[in-house]
């Protein structure tokens, strides 16, 4: 077909999985719009204030560690517990303090990590020591 030539053909609609657009864009506004509203809520003035989400339990643990971490300069072993607060989480981060042969010897810390919603630490406290080798009593 030259330039400026126009097919003559029909044009022949195929049915597509895809949804119309139309559809679409009005799930899309929905969508956005149930996100602000969780996302934060309206104030007199009509502007949206973004309120904080809680982070979930495994970005928690993850981030209870990362900044005990980054404040003793020591790599945490585990993270022994993990629960939500009314302010945000609270975290029980086991740390190596003192390496010792055998390493069943060696002094290890547990901290108390409390964190916002977002995931920041806000406090930390050590609240036992003990060797690796030891066994709790109560376990």
């Amino acid at each position: 077909m030259a330039a400026g030539e126009e097919d003559e053909t029909p044009r022949v609609r195929r049915p597509t999985s895809k949804k119309p657009a139309k559809k679409t864009a009005k799930k899309a506004v929905r969508k956005s719009s149930a996100g602000e509203a969780r996302a934060g809520s309206r104030t007199s003035d009509g502007e949206t204030k973004r309120a904080a989400r809680r982070v979930s339990a495994p970005r928690a643990m993850r981030y209870a560690a990362e900044q005990l971490q980054e404040l003793l300069g020591r790599a945490p072993e585990s993270v022994s517990a993990v629960k939500p607060t009314e302010t945000g989480w609270q975290a029980d981060v086991e740390v190596l303090e003192l390496e010792r042969v055998p390493g069943t010897t060696s002094v290890m810390a547990s901290y108390r990590v409390t964190l916002d919603e977002e995931g920041e630490l806000v406090a930390y406290e050590r609240t036992r020591r003990y060797t690796r080798g030891q066994i709790d009593p109560h376990a």
